[in-house]
């Protein structure tokens, strides 16, 4: 019976695995995936359930019992150490050899972390999985001093969520505004302007370069009151394994239109992806949810043999 393994139990690894049982495949899934908690989606732990307004149970992919149900052999807690492309087996963490016919890399991406005085400490804190999103709602209570590192996506939402919990915040950005690289100054202002209209404060030009109790000191010499500071620089491909493996890499794990390595049995899907895009006529990492909801099914199919042009249009959104 042919086996298909996913690493990354990820949102585009759980729709990868639900359809291949669509599509009827019977054989053994093994879904592995480096948190202790069953697939769940992302953005909420920066919009709603940041905010206290969604429940945990609104952001899992599917139900508990889910995949005991659909056949597919979840390992939590569990991660891929070591990928044997000649025997076609996979290692883990648990000491677990697993063998595949057909690989899918749904391992995504990890936060860009900031390096200097005070970076480790403990009131310094990333968003990336459900733990994260606990540990900053925690800290945004009212009158706590946050201060965000980064003017994207996930800065501004997390600058949203501590206004909305009656912090006070700055943000810092080194380039000239915010959203600058997704959407250049045009739209980037118009969202700065959204948030100087809800007591944020902007400086830009400006990045954080140390972290004392207390206090935030810029790359100016400022010196920023914070009781907290976030961090949302943007994030790098969970692409080690592939490279360690020969796999061609660059920004990601390179795949053509149909989701296939340069293993023509090792299939990448979602953030890890650096995908060749038929409309757009070249390859594109999406670090969004549309990428993992669509190609997690797309990577599924083409595993399968079927004829899969993978073609869709990035877009992003946000609170």
């Amino acid at each position: 019976m042919p086996s298909y393994v996913i690493a990354g139990a990820s949102l585009a690894g759980a729709k990868a695995a639900e359809t291949l049982r669509d599509e009827g495949f019977d054989g053994d899934i093994v879904l592995i995936g480096a948190e202790a908690e069953r697939p769940y989606e992302r953005p909420p732990l920066s919009k709603g359930y940041l905010l206290g307004s969604d429940s945990q149970d609104s952001v899992y992919v599917h139900a508990a019992d889910w995949y005991a149900e659909h056949g597919v052999d979840l390992r939590e807690g569990v991660t891929v150490t070591a990928i044997d492309r000649g025997a076609r087996t996979v290692a883990t963490s648990s000491g677990a050899q697993v063998s595949y016919d057909k690989l899918l890399l749904a391992t995504g991406a990890s936060p860009r972390r900031l390096d200097f005085p005070g970076s480790d400490r403990e009131e310094v804190l990333y968003l990336r999985t459900i733990a994260d999103s606990d540990r900053l709602r925690s800290a945004f209570q009212p009158g706590t001093r946050v201060v965000v590192a980064g003017a994207g996506w996930i800065g501004l939402e997390t600058t949203a969520a501590a206004r909305t919990a009656e912090c006070t915040v700055t943000v810092l950005e080194p380039q000239p505004g915010a959203l600058h690289d997704q959407l250049g100054p045009e739209l980037g202002a118009v969202f700065a302007e959204l948030h100087r209209a809800h007591g944020v404060e902007f400086r830009f030009g400006e990045r954080a370069v140390e972290f004392r109790p207390g206090m935030v000191i810029t790359s100016d010499g400022a010196e920023i009151p914070a009781d907290v500071l976030v961090v949302g620089i943007g994030a790098a491909p969970n692409d080690d394994l592939a490279a360690q493996i020969g796999l061609e890499t660059g920004n990601g794990v390179l795949t053509d239109e149909a989701l296939r390595t340069s293993d023509p049995d090792i299939f990448a899907a979602g953030d890890v992806a650096n995908s060749f895009n038929p409309l757009l006529g070249r390859r594109v990492r999406v670090e969004h949810w549309a990428n993992a909801l669509n190609g997690g099914p797309a990577a599924a199919r083409s595993m399968l043999g079927q004829p899969v042009r993978y073609d869709q249009v990035p877009y992003f959104y946000s609170d």
